[in-house]
């Protein structure tokens, strides 16, 4: 069976598809707000912009499980790495959060932004 791919409409990168309930008009909305943002941790660590993608805080089966998304960059979401230059969300959630904050706080940083 093919790979389902994924495009974002930020930056029409392809992404490998998880299985997982498709999102809402509004949970779409709140995906492309917070990648028009780029990386959180990139933005409050660096001060730059870094091309995202979504971070899925509880899994994507649940209803609002898409409201439930930070912007992270590769390096910072799924690279894997744990290094002094940088800590990966996967698979390292305690560093992650330790060196950077909790994902709840980051995830309210974003809501405040948006709330203006």
């Amino acid at each position: 069976m093919a790979a389902r791919f994924v495009h974002y409409p930020v930056f029409g990168t392809a992404h490998r598809a998880v299985k997982g309930r498709t999102p809402t008009k509004e949970e779409k909305k709140w995906m492309d707000f917070i990648c028009q943002q780029g990386c959180i941790v990139c933005q409050n660590e660096i001060g730059v912009f870094s091309p995202c993608e979504p971070h899925h805080m509880e899994g994507k089966t649940q209803a609002g499980a898409h409201f439930l998304t930070i912007p992270l960059c590769w390096n910072h979401h799924r690279s894997g790495i744990n290094t002094t230059e940088c800590v990966s969300r996967h698979p390292h959630k305690t560093d992650f959060e330790q060196r950077y904050g909790r994902e709840t706080d980051l995830l309210e940083q974003l809501q405040e932004l948006q709330d203006g």
